[in-house]
Parts: C-alpha cells; structure tokens; sequence
C-alpha cells in the first residue's frame, strides 16, 4: 500500500518540527570537522511545490511554516534551507527532508536515502544526481535501515519518518529502531511520528521506552480536540535518541511559540527526557 503522496502536505506542522529539529541536529554535527552519514530511511521527494494543485487543495503550508517563517525563534540554519529554494518572500518551493541534509552536506559529509515508491524514487534519483557522496537505495526502509549499519563514517544521523498510513508501521518503526541500535548504538536515531485523534504513537513510544535503550529525548506539538472531531491530526512529535548537547534545552526555547503560531492557541510542547542516562 504506497497511496500516500506527501506533496499534500509538504511545509505543514509536522515538517516544521521535523525539519528544524533536523537542522539543529546538523548544526551540532558540524561543529566537528570530522564527516558524518545521514541516513533517511523514507526519502519522499526532495523539493516540494508549494503552488501545485495538490499543496493548495489541503492549504496545509499556509497554516505551517508561512506562519512561521520569520519568526525570530525559528531556526535561522533551517529558514536558510528554505531560502535556498526560493527567490524571495515567502516560500513557494519547500524542501523535503533530502534537501534538508544537503544545505548542510559538507565535502566530506555522506547522504543515503532510502525510498520504497516508484515513482518518488524516480524523482529522487533525477534531483541528486548532481550531489556529491550522496547513494540512493530503491528499498523498504524498515528493511533497509539495519542492513547497511554501521555506517561510513561511523558517526551521523538517521531520519525514520514513514507516513503510518499502515498501522502496522507504529511496529515496525520500533523494530527497525532496536535492530538498528543494535548494529550502531552511538547514532543520534530521530524519528518522526504523527499524535491523532484515534493515537497510535503511544504504542511506539512505549516500545522504544521498554527496549533499553538509553537517552530517549521526546519533543512533542499539538493542539485540543474539538468537541465535534472524531478523527485526524492534533500534532506530531519527534524521538531523538542520543540526541546532541543541548538540544532539549533549545528545544524547550523554540517549541511552545511555534505550535500556537501553527496550531492555534490550545496549542502546547512538551520536551521531556522518555529515558535519560543512568
């Protein structure tokens, strides 16, 4: 089942909290000169219009990241991956998750992504063809992750952001997870996960929670239900694992302004440690 098509969605919440936590990863990876890999596990597309019929059938970017993009707490490394894309004024091209990494790529930095859909590969594969150090794989990412651990170089990120259209992808999620820190214990592991009506995540969370895994950061955004909803997304939240120094600390800065701005203002974040270190 690969129905999911995220070019509804592009720039909306979830990628806000996605992609910044994502860039704030980056910059901490960079303070080193030593090289490191990105791993994203479901690639989807590398640029996304804005404009295009699907974007503003759902108007979702209008409520995300145009209601923060010049927000003074939005990080700056991760506006600039947006500029890039744009001539001028507000975005009307955002990067996906891939071209998130590649602002950030330096000579000696690796990209692999992984994408299961035909069709989304295809466009991946014409998008970065010109990307240095950069490896595409036409595979299952649950399957694919814990096959090419450890990495080279042995130090990096990986992105784990399936769409759970498949119910079944709360469990797989935390299988990969553990299979993955199994085979490479000191990489920073984010994954993305949306909190619904009917909520699922808790399933994931708990998961994780329980397989000893040490250094389990949790940033979480979302808003009230209404009376009269009886399904759909109230927020996402992101799991970091190994997460750099500090990283819950800016979080907890940027988190609570940023969901009112796009969830409204029952909107509230919530950073917290789900394992710390003992």
């Amino acid at each position: 089942m690969l129905s999911y098509r995220h070019a509804y969605h592009a720039g909306n919440h979830a990628d806000v909290i996605k992609h910044l936590t994502q860039a704030l990863i980056f910059e901490a990876l960079g303070k080193k000169d030593k090289p490191y890999c990105y791993i994203d596990t479901h690639a989807g597309g590398v640029h996304y219009d804005l404009n295009s019929a699907e974007a503003r059938k759902t108007g979702e970017a209008i409520e995300g990241i145009h209601q923060v993009f010049d927000h003074p707490l939005l990080p700056a490394s991760y506006r600039q991956a947006i500029v890039d894309c744009n001539d001028k004024g507000q975005p009307e091209q955002y990067p996906g998750s891939p071209a998130i990494a590649q602002a950030f790529q330096r000579e000696q930095d690796h990209i692999v992504l992984m994408e299961l859909h035909n069709n989304e590969v295809a466009n991946v594969k014409r998008q970065t063809r010109r990307w240095h150090n950069t490896v595409i794989h036409h595979r299952d990412g649950f399957e694919g992750l814990p096959a090419i651990l450890p990495p080279t170089p042995k130090r990096g990120l990986v992105l784990i952001d399936p769409s759970y259209e498949i119910k079944t992808d709360y469990t797989k999620t935390a299988k990969a997870v553990k299979k993955a820190y199994q085979r490479w214990s000191t990489g920073i592991y984010a994954v993305w996960y949306p909190i619904l009506i009917a909520d699922r995540s808790r399933f994931l969370l708990d998961a994780i929670e329980q397989s000893g895994i040490k250094r389990i950061l949790v940033a979480e955004i979302l808003r009230e239900a209404k009376s009269d909803e009886e399904f759909g997304m109230l927020g996402s939240g992101m799991l970091i694992i190994n997460p750099p120094y500090q990283l819950d600390q800016k979080l907890e800065k940027i988190l609570p302004a940023l969901a009112k701005s796009m969830l409204g203002e029952t909107a509230v974040a919530d950073v917290k440690w789900l394992v710390g270190e003992e």
